[in-house]
């Protein structure tokens, strides 16, 4: 019997074996890496599974107000919850949003009958993963109107918010992490000094990113760490931080649901992958080609920049151009300063 001589690859790559959605609010994807070297694997496992719990940024609502609400653990005429239970419930209001800083959004609904998550009035830039979520129960024919206050940060997913009532607004939630578990586990073959590993990462999400953001953010992360230590003392001390960036735009929301702030906020642009921009697969490709990954690599080339690059069409960088104020109020420059 003769054998097939079976090719067995060295590099190490990752595979997605499984993702699905379970609900709106809960996502689960399964993914391995291998081959790896015998305790590599627990090193990655324990590095990303620290890294995709704590440091995955996300967005949430801090703060609420309303001029219905005496006190925090009042009830109100015409409302079957308590405000307390009403706050828990907005605290679980899933959202996504691709601009940091804060923004302001509201509530406003009308009784008899459920106030759910679809009553939200929110900037185009936010989105609410899930519409159905209840925010309270509506007795009577009266009105009810809460302002919000949304918020995505820089730095890890947990924070600690003001503990204290300011202006009449009621502190929410601390936690903005989307990631709501990670398992790792190790399966090792072979024998002697040839033992590889094979690493199984497992992760649920809320929904607001899929477990494959996630993981991309996180490796993301773990690499920023590092690049210190490919420079020298004196690089570091050096070293420029040249991230791109742009005011938040303030909220759309229509008076007088909102007042909008003045104070200015800012995003970097170096997290935002361009997979997240909305733009054409064929655009999309096009970048990818030219090793433009984020909207920080973006900027960094004009109009006339795409133009000379291979395969881009007017057409296409009419699309980036819109894509880019609309989502982001950045207009790209025709020719390089």
């Amino acid at each position: 019997m003769v054998r097939e001589k079976v090719r067995v690859s060295t590099r190490t790559l990752w595979k997605c074996l499984e993702s699905r959605a379970d609900s709106k609010r809960l996502y689960y994807g399964r993914f391995i890496l291998s081959p790896l070297m015998k305790g590599q694997a627990d090193t990655i496992g324990i590095a990303m599974r620290r890294a995709l719990l704590g440091e995955i940024e996300g967005t949430c609502i801090t703060r609420a107000k309303s001029e219905k609400i005496p006190h925090e653990y009042s009830t109100i005429v015409g409302i079957q919850e308590s405000v307390h239970e009403i706050l828990l419930n907005l605290q679980e209001i899933v959202v996504r949003s691709h601009l940091y800083g804060t923004c302001e959004a509201a509530v406003c609904a009308k009784g008899p009958g459920y106030v759910t998550a679809q009553d939200i009035i929110a900037p185009h830039f936010l989105k609410i993963i899930d519409n159905t979520q209840h925010i309270a129960t509506l007795t009577e024919p009266i009105d009810l109107c809460i302002f919000l206050q949304i918020e995505r940060s820089h730095g890890c997913g947990y924070r600690t918010t003001e503990k204290r009532i300011i202006d009449g607004s009621y502190p929410i939630g601390d936690v903005l992490m989307p990631v709501r578990n990670v398992n790792h586990s190790i399966h090792s073959y072979g024998t002697g000094n040839k033992k590889q590993e094979i690493l199984f990462l497992e992760i649920w999400t809320n929904g607001s990113l899929t477990p494959k953001e996630a993981l991309r953010e996180a490796t993301q992360n773990l690499i920023d760490l590092f690049i210190p230590f490919l420079y020298t003392e004196e690089e570091n001390f050096h070293l420029e931080d040249n991230q791109h960036m742009v005011p938040l735009r303030p909220s759309t929301l229509p008076d007088p649901f909102v007042k909008i702030t003045k104070n200015k906020k800012k995003i970097a642009l170096k997290s935002i992958f361009i997979d997240q921009s909305e733009l054409p697969p064929r655009v999309y490709n096009c970048l990818k080609s030219n090793d433009i990954d984020t909207l920080s690599d973006l900027l960094n080339n004009s109009q006339e920049d795409l133009m000379q690059m291979e395969h881009f069409r007017v057409e296409d960088v009419k699309k980036i151009v819109d894509i880019l104020k609309n989502n982001f109020g950045i207009d790209l420059p025709k020719n390089k300063v």
